[in-house]
């Protein structure tokens, strides 16, 4: 694993419709301005190092995708219990708790002796309910480290790299991890692709590829980067987030990070080895049992 790069912080005339469009993005971004000076005077006043850290694992019942996706077993142990096993050998975490608006998923998890915060059904992402089941927690904490319910083989030493890069980099509110994009993932809506700048801060994120060459092709000489669906927050962030206003590009990809990228914040990425194995859809249980099989795990 490795992070990318840090380094120190530091028109043509349109058609109408397209001078109207950028008017009414003026707009929406012009609603955040007030919450976002506030958010970053909030900011200024928090701990540059960070040192107390949760990993917080969102799981909800409902998906369009895959409904009951979190309780799927997975080799005899149900998917939300294989991604618990896996970030509690994370070195970084002082505490894990289960995230979930469902009663069926919260008993699961104590079954297997998970803490769990019931948060409520409005939580429109696994941010937001991170950031619910954050106030109910009693301790305090500088970092929440997202970690998707569906990556039943996310490894620790990721978990650890990106609470690393975040401690490292306090002009950062967010941290995640992105690995090679295979090929075959090019055009996958469900795999979503990131661009970063020289100092290793994120630039964008999409569902399509990017960069988009002119040939309409993949270019197996280009690093193509894959995001992978963990991230760290500042927690003081964590807490403003869901009052910015959603934003144009956030609503267009339907992705959360860019609605950060949009108000001018700061993301850390770092740059990890990884053969990503998330569970999308139904199909891909078999894939990850075949895979566990392949490589002996239980």
């Amino acid at each position: 694993m490795k992070t990318l790069p840090m380094c120190s912080s530091s028109s043509s005339s349109g058609s109408s419709s397209t001078t109207k469009l950028w008017i009414g993005h003026a707009i929406v971004a012009g609603a955040a301005v007030a919450i976002a000076i506030g958010a970053r005077a909030y900011l200024g006043r928090s701990s540059k190092f960070r040192t107390r850290v949760v990993g917080i694992i969102p799981a909800r019942f409902a998906s369009s995708r895959f409904q009951g996706k979190p309780l799927v077993h997975i080799l005899g142990k149900p998917m939300i219990q294989r991604t618990w096993e896996r970030t509690k050998l994370a070195t970084t975490l002082d505490h894990v708790v289960v995230a979930t608006d469902d009663e069926k998923i919260a008993e699961c998890c104590r079954g297997f002796g998970a803490d769990v915060i019931m948060t409520s059904e409005s939580c429109r992402n696994g941010t937001e309910r991170c950031n619910e089941a954050l106030q109910k927690l009693e301790k305090k904490y500088d970092i929440v480290v997202n970690i998707q319910g569906d990556e039943p083989l996310i490894e620790p030493e990721i978990i650890d790299g990106v609470v690393k890069a975040l401690q490292a980099a306090p002009d950062a509110v967010f941290s995640t991890a992105v690995t090679s994009l295979k090929p075959e993932d090019a055009f996958d809506p469900n795999r979503v692709k990131c661009v970063v700048d020289n100092c290793g801060y994120a630039i964008y994120f999409s569902r399509g590829l990017i960069p988009y060459n002119k040939s309409g092709k993949v270019n197996p000489q280009f690093p193509y980067m894959l995001h992978l669906g963990i991230q760290s927050y500042d927690s003081n962030f964590l807490k403003i987030y869901p009052e910015l206003p959603p934003t144009p590009l956030q609503l267009e990809e339907d992705l959360e990070q860019l609605k950060v990228l949009e108000n001018g914040y700061k993301m850390k990425v770092i740059k990890v080895d990884h053969d990503a194995h998330g569970v999308d859809a139904p199909e891909d249980v078999e894939k990850i049992e075949s895979l566990m099989r392949e490589r002996n795990l239980s």
